[in-house]
């Protein structure tokens, strides 16, 4: 009977039902008289979208090469993006209601104590992994020289603005001031910068003199302040749960709202591989000369894409492997569509809808640990940032032929890791905050001009690196709860004040829902699918 339960029933921690394929593949067999006809066409619908997101990135390759012989106009250009504008514009869409509905429900269902020490836990993986990376990217830009032996600075033409330089001082101001929004409407779509302005004072002490003073002023730039939303949304679920009975009502509504949200990007989903196909598409067309782009700059590329291969493929799982023993590359194919939507859109907050249907359905993870979770790293969790800021660093250094000693080459390190927890999670933005670490060290912050011309390539390897690392860092949450000695904590994270969910399955792309079979079910289903296969 309890083998019977096991089959049908599903995990408490949202894991897959042991009986269907989940969307890796690698699921167990229904029957073993399968032919292979039909073991193909299972794994083909279990794959799908998988399947369809890599052909979208595929196609619109090749369909970029092919228009950009035909000399478009840049409206027409326009026109070509258009669908995969549309793509990003839906995952903004939902973007604030997801974190938001998420944070409090998620915060106003977990104990205080076992809030606190998920989120140390989660602080200290997002922490040292950012640190990897950018020791990755400080060592593969010293072996690589992408600055050296280039002859004359490469000079490209780019329409893109330069970021205006800031004091290092100040950009650390905005990111606390930025903490605590002073209107939450406006930080949906605003966030806190400084700007200077320069004065001139005449001192006469008997003597002409007159001085030059830069003075900094706050200026509200467009951008959503998400950090401000998450730190709200957490503590506002955590009062919440302090108001007992009378806030029941408020986290079921919460609750309720986040559920349609998830709803919604199933929907979304279908769509995703038409809005990548186009957006590869639109950027290969909009290119100027990408002979010319990778001679001059073809070293750089490669170091950043190379030093984010070896975090993404050898050190994130590393980490995720030595501690849990189970295989992180099964985990990583769980969340592939994830990956491939964050290299079409190139922003890591417009993935957060699909990672978190990808590691709830795909790898166990539990609602209550990844809708908590996942906004946190999509807003401090920028392995992929943290990286290439190093590399760029250290490129404008060697470019401008400027020796670094081992004291800025520390205060790259740390600037690094400090400044992308304030990176915004939208195209290119690491590059603005390149200027911080650029003024840090005394470096040139022309030379940006140079990395913006590529960072349409490098932005993309960077956003899949800052998804993985989130996901992950859920992966590894999910089995310290597990395993945890203290049952107290499990018992705070899977008890959620919400209603049933509906019986009306939300016919997910990744996979069907079940009916739940009961509380008793679903406990005996839980213990049976604790054995994981290890690499």
């Amino acid at each position: 009977m309890a083998e019977h339960i096991n089959m049908e029933g599903k995990a408490s921690n949202g894991e897959a039902y042991l009986d269907e394929p989940v969307a890796n593949g690698l699921g167990h067999k229904k029957c073993s008289n399968e032919t292979t006809v039909e073991k193909i066409k299972r794994l083909v619908m279990a794959n799908l979208l998988v399947i369809l997101t890599v052909a979208g990135v595929v196609i619109g390759v090749f369909i970029g090469l092919g228009v950009r012989h035909m000399e478009l106009s840049r409206t027409q250009i326009l026109y070509v993006g258009f669908p995969g504008e549309l793509l990003i514009r839906l995952l903004k869409m939902i973007i604030i209601p997801l974190v938001v509905c998420s944070l409090v429900s998620g915060a106003a269902s977990i104990d205080p104590k076992a809030l606190g020490k998920l989120g140390g836990w989660a602080m200290i993986f997002f922490l040292v992994t950012t640190l990897i990376a950018s020791a990755i990217g400080v060592i593969m830009a010293f072996i690589i020289s992408p600055g050296s032996n280039t002859g004359s600075k490469p000079i490209l033409s780019d329409d893109g603005e330069l970021p205006q330089a800031k004091e290092v001082v100040d950009s650390f101001l905005d990111l606390i001031r930025n903490i605590f929004p002073s209107n939450l409407v406006s930080a949906a779509f605003q966030s806190y910068a400084t700007s200077y302005k320069f004065v001139t004072k005449n001192v006469s002490n008997g003597l002409p003199n007159v001085t030059v003073e830069k003075v900094p002023y706050g200026t509200d730039q467009d951008g959503m302040n998400i950090l401000g939303l998450v730190v709200f949304a957490i503590v506002f679920g955590v009062a919440l749960r302090k108001l007992g009975e009378e806030g029941e009502i408020l986290i079921k509504f919460f609750n309720s709202f986040n559920e349609a949200t998830m709803v919604l990007v199933s929907w979304i989903m279908w769509y995703a591989p038409l809005g990548i196909m186009f957006l590869v598409a639109g950027k290969i067309v909009e290119m100027v000369d990408v002979g010319t782009l990778f001679a001059s700059l073809g070293k750089y590329i490669a170091c950043c894409i190379v030093g984010h291969a070896i975090h993404g493929l050898l050190v994130l799982p590393g980490i995720y492997f030595i501690i849990t023993r189970k295989n992180p590359y099964t985990f990583l194919w769980g969340i592939f569509t994830a990956l491939a939507t964050g290299f079409g859109t190139s922003s890591s907050s417009a993935t957060l809808p699909l990672m978190m249907k990808c590691v709830e359905e795909n790898n166990g993870v539990s609602k209550h640990i990844s809708r908590f979770i996942l906004p946190i790293g999509a807003t401090v969790n920028m392995d992929g940032a943290a990286l290439f800021q190093c590399v760029a660093a250290v490129f404008i250094a060697q470019l401008n032929n400027i020796p670094l000693n081992f004291i800025q080459v520390f205060t790259i390190l740390v600037t690094a890791t400090a400044s992308s927890v304030g990176a915004a999670g939208i195209p290119a933005g690491g590059v603005l905050t390149l200027a911080i670490i650029l003024e840090a060290v005394g470096l040139p912050t022309s030379d940006i001009s140079l990395i913006l011309a590529v960072d349409w390539l490098v932005d993309r390897t960077c956003t899949i690196l800052n998804v993985e690392g989130d996901a992950y860092g859920a992966g590894l949450l999910q089995w310290y709860v597990d395993r945890s000695d203290k049952p107290g904590v499990e018992a705070e994270l899977s008890e959620v004040k919400m209603n049933d969910a509906p019986a009306v399955p939300e016919h997910s792309p990744l996979i069907e829902e079940k009916e739940s079979r009961g509380a008793g079910d679903e406990k005996v289903a839980a213990r049976g699918s604790e054995k994981e296969s290890v690499m």
